[in-house]
């Protein structure tokens, strides 16, 4: 009987600093502090894409109403 379910291609710590446009250092401290999803495998660790996704959207700050803090108007020579 052939086995039907796929294993997810597994991220090293360096692949995932790439994808997420950080340091390999940045990742390092996010395991430490255990504030990001991993795998060890032996001695190495991995990250599961799905399971980093899922954390990320987690992560996910809503945005506020009315929020318009990439955008200035200037008027009377102020800043809002």
């Amino acid at each position: 009987m052939a086995n039907t379910y796929a294993l997810p291609q597994l991220l090293t710590i360096d692949q995932l600093a790439e994808r997420l446009g950080v340091s390999i250092r940045h990742i390092r401290r996010l395991i430490a502090e255990r504030r990001v999803p991993y795998l060890k495998v032996g001695w190495f660790i991995r990250f599961d894409p799905a399971e980093i996704a899922a954390w990320l959207d987690g992560a996910r700050h809503p945005e506020r109403q009315g929020d318009h803090r990439g955008t200035q108007t200037i008027q009377s020579g102020h800043r809002r």
